[in-house]
């Protein structure tokens, strides 16, 4: 019986990169089965509600074995609805956000070939969305951090360096401030590594952003790890060591599921132009395949994508190409044939 993935194509450019890689990998020769469903800023806009994601989503998502998000559109202001990505990591579970970070070839490199994962606790923190507002001048937001969370995020994070055979896996927080929350997951971290042949290192987070661009090298064949809005902030600038984050495709796993997506947001400004770079997009598909078992599909379009960059005929703009994003996604599937 072949297993069911459910697709939400997004927001902005997120239809039209969904729509290419869905293109490859009926091209890999998939047999997963890909049901379309509902979510995002523009479904929102016309139905409205207090969520982005519409009832018969929700029952999509919990009926198939694995989801596909294109980027979507996060409302911003007092009120709005919380983001697709972060509902459906909370309702999930979905505690541990991956962002492998590695240099392709024939790219720009800033600051030299790197190749480590960032792993992000995915559920909490101050994406517990908690603000409070005292007076008209005084607001707080309450940041939730939990043993479980932590000790669960912690184990992939391990476990992640053991597949990978890596030896490092990189603490990263602010315990000397935030004594209390980032001090219990620091506690977890070190429990979690008490049980792996695996190294813990620590670093403060304002330390570790000088260190990515001082010397990122250091970090290569390691995992990094740490709360929710950090490593959001810090993967988003690992990004930039590999050039740009149209490379950069993710995946939010838990124990029963997981959800796959591109790193980058629906850039609004881009949708019908067929111009952004789909390879996180595509890759995210690939990664999806893998995990519902199709390994050898996953992998033809991994290395299909890596010859099209390295020969670099079809590239996008932020590539420093020219071609359409259509026509690098048509070289990679003449690749895979």
């Amino acid at each position: 019986m072949s297993k069911k993935a459910a697709v939400i194509k997004g927001d902005g450019v997120g239809p039209e990169l969904v729509d290419n890689m869905l293109r490859v990998m009926e091209a890999a020769g998939t047999n997963v089965e890909f049901i379309m469903c509902e979510a995002g800023a523009e479904w929102w806009q016309q139905h409205g509600g207090d969520s982005l994601i519409p009832e018969e989503t929700w029952d999509i998502l919990g009926s198939t074995d694995a989801g596909f998000k294109g980027p979507t559109t996060t409302p911003g202001g007092p009120g709005s609805p919380k983001s697709v990505a972060v509902s459906i990591r909370q309702k999930f579970n979905l505690y541990a956000n991956v962002r492998p970070i590695k240099s392709f070839p024939n790219t720009q490199k800033p600051l030299g070939d790197v190749d480590f994962v960032c792993v992000r606790e995915g559920t909490e923190g101050f994406y517990f969305a908690k603000e409070i507002r005292l007076t008209d001048d005084v607001l707080i937001s309450i940041r939730k951090i939990t043993r479980p969370a932590c000790r669960n995020v912690a184990r992939y994070a391990f476990e992640e360096a053991v597949r990978r055979g890596w030896n490092g896996v990189v603490a990263i927080h602010k315990s000397n401030i935030l004594k209390e929350t980032d001090g219990t997951f620091l506690e977890e971290v070190k429990k979690a590594g008490e049980n792996y042949p695996v190294e813990v290192e620590e670093y403060h987070i304002d330390n570790i952003a000088q260190q990515l661009i001082k010397n990122p090298q250091i970090f290569n064949r390691k995992v990094l790890l740490s709360t929710n809005l950090f490593m959001d902030i810090l993967s988003e600038e690992c990004s930039a060591l590999v050039g740009s984050i149209g490379l950069i495709y993710s995946a939010n796993i838990g124990d029963n599921y997981a959800l796959f997506e591109p790193a980058h947001g629906s850039a609004p400004k881009y949708a019908g132009l067929d111009k952004v770079n789909p390879v996180a997009t595509v890759l995210a598909g690939a990664w999806l395949l893998d995990y519902l078992g199709e390994h050898e599909n996953s992998k033809a379009i991994f290395d299909a994508t890596e010859n099209v960059i390295a020969e670099g005929k079809y590239l996008t703009y932020d590539l420093g190409g020219n071609a359409r994003s259509s026509e690098m996604v048509d070289a990679i599937i003449s690749k895979i044939a």
